[in-house]
């Protein structure tokens, strides 16, 4: 095996547990912490399907995982809008 492989199966391996880290703390108890836990584990997400598609020469996978990720910064925005909470002046 070349070293490039062996390295993207590392990277993917720890990109699993790093999703299984964030799915932990997107079940904290605070409605912050549910943000950043779900920003991450979708950010892991496209990085997984990055390596994954690079792999295996799936062509799609970047479009997905770019897909994931503009959808991911969108999401995060409009729900720290939504926790911030409107104002009544």
């Amino acid at each position: 095996m070349e070293i490039l492989l062996i390295s993207q199966y590392i990277l993917i391996i720890s990109l699993i547990i790093f999703s299984l880290a964030s799915i932990r703390i997107t079940t904290h108890k605070t409605r912050a912490m549910g943000l950043i836990g779900s920003a991450t584990f979708s950010l892991g997400i496209a990085v997984l399907l990055l390596a994954y598609g690079t792999i295996y020469s799936i062509e799609f996978c970047k479009d997905i995982a770019m897909a994931l990720l503009i959808l991911g910064i969108v999401g995060t925005i409009a729900f720290s809008v939504v926790l911030r909470g409107e104002k009544d002046d």
